[in-house]
């Protein structure tokens, strides 16, 4: 059974850092494409950052030079490092491989 599991969230001022990790079980990340998606209050669900099972990755426009996604192959871990963070960038944050989701992970940016 494939579960994945974030932590890292929490509350930190505009301007501040994150962490985020995604730990898996029943899966090796770094065999398929990794994401992170982020849902705000009212709003649909949206990509955030993507790696590859070679190590490519792509992110949403809005958090290109802030985010940075990277994976930890030992410790079957993806993170998602996030700097300069922004009001605009409160959400719950989930991680997904393969159509399975994390129980997602509160991010709360103050102005």
């Amino acid at each position: 059974q494939v579960q994945l599991v974030e932590s890292g969230g929490g509350l930190v001022q505009a301007g501040g850092s994150l962490r985020l990790s995604c730990a898996a079980s029943g899966t090796i990340l770094s065999r398929t494409y990794m994401g992170w998606y982020r849902q705000a209050p009212g709003k649909q669900r949206e990509f955030v950052a993507g790696i590859s099972s070679v190590g490519y990755t792509d992110y949403a426009d809005s958090v290109k030079g802030r985010f940075a996604i990277s994976r930890d192959n030992a410790k079957n871990t993806v993170h998602l490092q996030m700097n300069s963070l922004k009001p605009g960038d409160t959400a719950i944050y989930y991680c997904s491989q393969g159509g399975t989701w994390g129980q997602g992970t509160q991010v709360t940016v103050s102005s």
